[in-house]
């Protein structure tokens, strides 16, 4: 049996390979660039109050979810209390209408149909469609790579009932489906709630179904805590990390990786490399675009990522008592445009603190807000260190101008502003072009079926959200375990998932 692996890169997929590749006997070391884990699960305290930079959702957070298994296994759940919530989020309209997306089916139902009773056909056939979803859990035990004839009819087994709700509505977009609507305030709210280019329905539908069933809640404290947990299941089981170690080259003999090689100049050899890092990063930076093929290529030219982000943070000195404890917040109208990020913008979303305590002072909220953005413009900016300054001062007053259209008077109660730039994700995680979370869900992107190896490259592996595309923390881990499961058969070896010791 080869025995060691190196991994590069500390975030979820990173450390949920290092722990199942201990689970199995193998000997590896985490190398990452960073001082912390979890990569884009990450979260920072300013003046005692925390930005959290990921989790809005945890898909698997209760065993009612296939993917809770996937978590415990290596040591996520159960660590932190689980906050489900009653809304996903409330869109609010120039008119004083109100969109509530109601997390439990017969409300949402109930709700859409009070609010546009001319589409309550297509109304009703949506949430119908839901309460199908809500029937089915994924099946997310055995990589595709390994499914054989029984295994494949096994998967479309547990599919057949539910064929007719991905044959309507796998195909269309959050947009679409809102074009088809009669009501004219319900035709332009509906796609604010996944405010994304073609986001597939069938995303969306399958998020709202799984927070139905309480197993996509919110664990308290965040995204750190989350990433820690997993670091600590993976030194428990007896894994090495080198942190501030950036890999600058994968070592390739004779068409075999061999090792890593870090910005020190040190070699370190391994039978095995597994990359949990940046897709664009690894194939055409580590390994000098030697192992790709067209199709590799048209992913990286072709396909849509996921926009880079303006995350703008603040600690307030105020209580929010009308402000849901909703997964997106509030979206809501300007009536008088502000300017961010040199653009006019007329409406914002922002989520608060209000269900998790632990964010903020007591008495104090933590305020969010998210802007799609440009990471070239924000790179050429931080290269010149006094207009970055700047720019980022000036997003900062035009988020609580908008804000204060919506708040009176919470310019006053601000006593900590952070500003975090497509550039800054890039410097601390080196994610291409800033993306916040690798290829954008679109009804092609869900379709693809990505390798986890490239053509003519042995020995070697990449996980994590480019090669599996969806977004969110599920694909990370999962495509970890589905790799070691695929160097378990290499070697003859039953995978093993269930012991707390390697």
């Amino acid at each position: 049996m080869r025995e060691t692996i190196h991994i590069i890169g500390a975030g979820i997929a990173g450390l949920s390979a290092g722990c199942y590749a201990r689970m199995n006997g193998y000997r590896t070391r985490i190398f990452e660039m960073h001082s912390l884990p979890g990569g884009l699960c990450t979260a920072w305290t300013r003046n005692g109050y925390t930005i959290d930079g990921c989790i809005h959702w945890l898909v698997g957070s209760s065993p009612k979810n296939r993917f809770y298994r996937m978590w415990e296994e290596v040591g996520a759940v159960p660590i932190q209390p689980i906050f489900d919530h009653d809304v996903f989020v409330r869109i609010e309209g120039e008119s004083g209408q109100t969109l509530t997306l109601y997390t439990d089916i017969d409300r949402l139902h109930a709700h859409l149909t009070d609010l546009a009773p001319e589409d309550c056909d297509l109304l009703g056939e949506w949430t119908r469609g839901l309460r199908r979803l809500a029937r089915l859990d994924l099946p997310i035990e055995r990589p595709p790579e390994l499914a054989g004839p029984i295994g494949k009819l096994g998967t479309a087994l547990r599919f057949l009932p539910h064929v007719g709700v991905f044959r309507r509505w796998a195909g269309t977009t959050v947009q679409q489906f809102a074009e088809d609507l009669d009501n004219p305030f319900l035709r332009e709210a509906f796609p604010l709630a996944f405010d994304l280019p073609d986001f597939p329905m069938i995303a969306m539908m399958m998020t709202l179904a799984w927070m139905h069933n309480r197993a996509s809640g919110y664990p308290i404290g965040g995204s750190l805590p989350f990433a820690r947990a997993i670091e600590a299941r993976y030194l428990e089981l007896g894994g090495e990390i080198e942190y501030g170690a950036r890999v600058e080259e994968i070592l390739v003999e004779e068409n075999r990786a061999v090792g890593v090689r870090t910005a020190d100049g040190t070699e370190h050899r391994a039978n095995r490399v597994i990359s949990a890092a940046d897709g664009h990063a690894t194939i055409f930076e580590l390994l000098g675009g030697r192992y790709c093929d067209e199709t590799i290529r048209d992913y990286y030219d072709h396909l849509p990522i996921f926009p880079p982000l303006l995350f703008v943070g603040l600690g307030v000195n105020r209580t929010f008592e009308d402000f849901p404890d909703a997964v997106s917040g509030i979206s809501f109208p300007l009536p008088d445009p502000v300017t961010i990020d040199g653009r006019p913008v007329t409406r914002l979303s922002v989520q608060a603190s209000t269900f998790d305590p632990s964010l903020a002072p007591s008495g104090k909220t933590a305020l969010k807000v998210a802007i799609p953005s440009s990471f070239e413009r924000w790179a050429a900016l931080r290269a010149r260190s006094d207009e970055y300054a700047a720019e980022k001062e000036a997003v900062a007053g035009g988020v609580i101008r908008g804000l204060e259209q919506r708040f009176p008077g919470l310019s006053e109660d601000v006593e900590m502003i952070d500003v975090a730039t497509p550039a800054t994700w890039h410097r601390y995680t080196g994610n291409w072009r800033g993306s916040f979370e690798g290829w954008l869900p679109t009804p092609r992107t869900l379709r693809l079926r990505m390798s986890k190896t490239l053509p003519g490259l042995y020995d070697f592996y990449m996980v994590g959200q480019w090669v599996q595309p969806g977004g969110g923390l599920p694909p990370a881990g999962m495509s970890a375990r589905h790799v070691l499961q695929m160097i378990c058969r290499e070697d003859n070896k039953r995978f093993n998932a269930d012991t707390r010791t390697a």
